[in-house]
C-alpha cells in the first residue's frame, strides 16, 4: 500500500468534495467570513442567557490589558469583595502591579534555584529544556498568588498604579527571560569547571540584584507604607495612614488563605480521584506555599462552588477559555458554533483524551459571581466575571453553560468548610508528584 499521498488521491478527494453541495456553500461562507462567523449558532444565545438565580454584588470590571495576569486579576477580584464589604465602597481594585512585581522577582529566584538543583542534568535533556522554556512568564496558579500574599501582603491600586510595562508585559518579559537564560548558562558553566556551590549562590544573589533593578525600572518600586483614602457608598470620606501591605491585608481582607484549597477535575487514567497532587518545579516563592490540588469528579467541583456562591462569596476558577467561546457575545457553550455541520465531521475526543493528547488544558482564570439553578436545584449556567474590560462579553461578563463546565473546567478554589472530610483527608495526604510538563501544571494567563 502507498504511504505517500498521491495525485490520484487528491483528485478523488476533490471529486467527492465537489459532489456535495453543502461543501460549496460552506467554502464560500468560511473563506469570506471565517470559521466562527460562518458556523455561529444563533440559538446558543437563547439557551444560555445572562440571567441567574444566584448573583453576587461585584465591582466594576477590571482589565489585564496586554498581560498574562488573569490568575492575579481573578484572585484579587475575589479578595476585593471583602474590602468592599468592610468599607462600604461600591467598587474597588487592588494593585495588580504590586503582585506582578513580587511574582516575577520570586519566579526569577525560583528559576535560578531550580537551575542550581539540576546542575547534573544534561543541557539538552527534557527537564532543562522545560525550565528554560519560560523562566519568568506572566502565568500562574492560585497557590502561587497565595504565596506572594503570605510574604508581601497586598495594597490598593492607588498605592501602586499600573505602569505601561505592567499593562503590556511582552517587552520586559523578553529581556528578563534573556537575562535569566544567560544566568543559567553562567551557573552551569561555572559548575562544570569546578566552582563551589557557595560561590555559585553568591553569584546568584548578584544576579537577583540585576533582576530587581530591571523590575523597578519597568514596574516602579513597591510601597513599604501607604495611606488608604476612600469614600463609601454614602460619600463619607475615610483615611488611614501609614499602613503596610501586611496590615492592610489583615484589616481589610482578613481571609485565612490556608482555608482555601484547589479542586481539580482531571479524569485521566494516571490521576485517580480523591488523591492529592503537586507538580515538580512549579512555583514562585521558594519557601512559600506549594502548589497542591485534590482531584475530584466534576460534580464535586460544582457542589462546592455553588455552596460558596450561596454564602455570598465569589469563586476563583481555571478553565480552557478558548474552546467554543463567542468572545463578543460572552458565551461559553458546546453549541456556540455548528462546527460538526459546517465541516461534516465529529469532534469526539473525551475530556481525558484531550488532556492526554495536548488538545486542552487550563489556559485562563476568572471568577464565578453567580449561578442559575433550575427547579431541582441543579446548575444550568454560570455567571463569569472576566478581566478583559467591558468590551469583552456583556459589559465584561460571560455566561458559561453547565455542559461547557463539564468539558473544559479544570480547577476551582473554595473554602474548606464546604468540603467533606473525605475530600479534606485526600487533600491533606502526601501529594503525588506530577512531571513538570503535566497538563495540570499549566499556568493561567
Amino acid at each position: 500500500m502507498e504511504t505517500a499521498i498521491t495525485k490520484e488521491d487528491i483528485a478523488r478527494f476533490e471529486e467527492l468534495f465537489d459532489a456535495d453541495r453543502a461543501n460549496q456553500v460552506a467554502m464560500c461562507a468560511v473563506t469570506a467570513n471565517g470559521v466562527h462567523a460562518a458556523a455561529k449558532n444563533y440559538q446558543a444565545a437563547r439557551s444560555v442567557t445572562h440571567d441567574f438565580s444566584v448573583s453576587l454584588e461585584h465591582g466594576k470590571i477590571t482589565n489585564q490589558k496586554k498581560s498574562g495576569r488573569c490568575w492575579m486579576f481573578a484572585a484579587l477580584n475575589v479578595f476585593r469583595a471583602q474590602v468592599m464589604k468592610k468599607t462600604g465602597m461600591e467598587t474597588f481594585e487592588l494593585s495588580q502591579n504590586y503582585t506582578l512585581f513580587y511574582d516575577k522577582l520570586e519566579k526569577a529566584n525560583y528559576f535560578l534555584e531550580s537551575i542550581l538543583s539540576t546542575l547534573e542534568e544534561p543541557t539538552d535533556g527534557r527537564l532543562i529544556a522545560h525550565l528554560l522554556s519560560a523562566p519568568v512568564n506572566d502565568g500562574g496558579q492560585w497557590d502561587m498568588l497565595c504565596a506572594v500574599i503570605d510574604k508581601y501582603g497586598l495594597v490598593p491600586k492607588s498605592a501602586m498604579e499600573e505602569s505601561e510595562v505592567s499593562s503590556n508585559t511582552h517587552e520586559i518579559g523578553i529581556y528578563l527571560t534573556e537575562k535569566l537564560r544567560e544566568f543559567a548558562c553562567i551557573l552551569r558553566k561555572d559548575y562544570a569547571r569546578g566552582v563551589s556551590m557557595e560561590e555559585l549562590r553568591k553569584k546568584k544573589l548578584s544576579m537577583m540584584k540585576t533582576i530587581y533593578n530591571m523590575l523597578c525600572i519597568g514596574l516602579g518600586k513597591p510601597p513599604k507604607t501607604f495611606d488608604f483614602e476612600y469614600r463609601d457608598k454614602d460619600k463619607n470620606f475615610h483615611r488611614e495612614t501609614s499602613l503596610t501591605p501586611k496590615t492592610f491585608y489583615e484589616k481589610y481582607i482578613g481571609l485565612n488563605l490556608g482555608d482555601y484549597i484547589s479542586l481539580i477535575n482531571a479524569p485521566t487514567a494516571d490521576k485517580p480521584y480523591y488523591r492529592s497532587y503537586s507538580v515538580e518545579y512549579l512555583g514562585n516563592v521558594l519557601e512559600g506555599r506549594a502548589v497542591r490540588y485534590v482531584n475530584l469528579p466534576i460534580g464535586e467541583l460544582k457542589k462546592a462552588a455553588i455552596a460558596q456562591l450561596k454564602d455570598g462569596e465569589p469563586v476563583w476558577f481555571g478553565c480552557d477559555v478558548g474552546q467554543r467561546m463567542d468572545r463578543k457575545a460572552g458565551i461559553l457553550d458546546l453549541d456556540t458554533y455548528a462546527l460538526e455541520q459546517l465541516f461534516d465531521t465529529t469532534f469526539a475526543m473525551t475530556k481525558a483524551e484531550r488532556l492526554d493528547y495536548g488538545q486542552s488544558l487550563m489556559t485562563h482564570a476568572m471568577v464565578f459571581q453567580g449561578v442559575n439553578l433550575d427547579e431541582k436545584g441543579n446548575p444550568d449556567r454560570w455567571q463569569v466575571e472576566n478581566s478583559r474590560g467591558e468590551e469583552s462579553g456583556r459589559e465584561g461578563y460571560m455566561v458559561m453553560s453547565d455542559r461547557w463546565f463539564d468539558e473544559y473546567m479544570y480547577q476551582v478554589v473554595v473554602n474548606k468548610k464546604y468540603l467533606s472530610k473525605e475530600i479534606l483527608d485526600a487533600y491533606d495526604s502526601d501529594p503525588i508528584l506530577l512531571k513538570p510538563w503535566d497538563p495540570m501544571g499549566s499556568l493561567a494567563k
